[in-house]
């Protein structure tokens, strides 16, 4: 069984940014959400994303006195889901997911696996595009994914 995928809202902005949103969907196909994520992302959602909230919301403000509603909001739901694959970008939300045993990704993870699956012929294209928006990646983590993905 594929694992459900859920998003929080960088991977969305970063890539809608880039022009690169479609990526996601070629990648995994059908993505989940929640409702502060959606709202975070403040665009149309494309049809392949639907919205699905924690239904415990106690993991959820347990989760926000230290994350954002989107990033608990997230968390929590994949606490929730069994054999899901978060992606999520930033280091205190990744951190704590990774504690509480969660699978995830990043977009740069996403990217990778789209170049790897063939669904784009270089990465290095887009991670220049990335490092001309607000996102900050290291030149570290850049050369990484590069090699890690043959380029």
């Amino acid at each position: 069984m594929q694992a459900t995928i859920i998003s929080d809202t960088s991977c969305l902005i970063l890539l809608d940014k880039i022009g690169e949103l479609s990526l996601l969907h070629a990648v995994f196909g059908e993505i989940v959400t929640t409702q502060f994520v959606a709202d975070e992302f403040g665009e149309a959602l494309p049809d392949w994303i639907s919205i699905q909230n924690p239904t415990n919301k106690s993991s959820q403000l347990v989760l926000e006195t230290t994350l954002d509603k989107g990033e608990a909001s997230a968390i929590a739901l994949a606490m929730e889901t069994g054999n899901s694959l978060l992606i999520i970008d930033e280091a205190k939300g990744r951190k704590i997911a990774k504690q509480l045993g969660l699978a995830i990704t990043g977009t740069l993870g996403v990217l990778a696996q789209a170049k790897l699956n063939g669904h784009i012929p270089f990465l290095k294209p887009l991670l220049g595009k990335i490092q001309q928006t607000n996102f900050r990646i290291s030149e570290q983590l850049v050369r990484e994914v590069l090699k890690e993905v043959g380029e």
